[in-house]
């Protein structure tokens, strides 16, 4: 369990639909457009992808829209093979801060990271449930400073107590990062500093 390479069980679960000709369906959770966008340009060969932009972590007003408007502007300007459309939901700044009351002196990638991950994959796990889409997903195994393994983890646990299936992934591999930053150049994206909450940009 420990060593599973989740960009190679990402890459046999493609080949399987592939082999199928069969398109599913996904859910997919993103954090913001930069993370998001090479995750869209690579997934959408596979899936007809829906993004659920919930953050609840962003707990600055201004800066939620901020990345919500670019957000939705990636997904209308950049290309793809198969549908790439947009959930949004209210921000509720409230879900995060009961989740990490008590911790908010935690370093990043801590306890309360790790409770933000579940905060919003879960929200993205009850939704997949609830419009019946194949799959659940999201872009925060992108980011260098987040771990695959521990966001994996919660996706699968998530996985069998909502009974959709997760996709793993680990999109920082096959310079996914790397190109996350070439295509927010290209699509001149707005790029935060810091991951969204209050907490983490004290600590930047």
């Amino acid at each position: 369990m420990n060593n599973i390479n989740y960009q190679k069980e990402l890459d046999k679960l493609l080949n399987k639909l592939i082999e199928n000709n069969n398109t599913k369906s996904l859910l997919l959770h993103s954090c913001c457009a930069p993370c998001s966008s090479y995750v869209l340009q690579y997934l959408t060969n596979y899936f007809d992808i829906t993004v659920l932009y919930y953050n609840p972590n962003i707990t600055d007003i201004q800066e939620y829209e901020k990345r919500k408007h670019e957000q939705i502007r990636l997904i209308n300007e950049i290309e793809h093979i198969h549908s790439i459309n947009i959930i949004n939901i209210e921000h509720k700044p409230n879900k995060f801060y009961n989740i990490s009351k008590g911790l908010e002196n935690c370093p990043e990638c801590g306890e309360r990271c790790l409770k933000c991950y579940k905060l919003r994959l879960e929200k993205t796990a009850q939704i997949a449930k609830e419009k019946n889409f194949d799959y659940f997903c999201t872009t925060l195994t992108i980011s260098p400073l987040k771990s695959s393994k521990a966001i994996n983890q919660i996706g699968e646990e998530l996985s069998k107590q909502y009974d959709v299936s997760f996709l793993p992934s680990d999109f920082k591999k096959k310079e996914g990062f790397k190109i996350s930053i070439e295509l927010s150049k290209k699509y001149n994206l707005y790029r935060q500093n810091y991951c969204g909450c209050e907490y983490s940009k004290q600590q930047d």
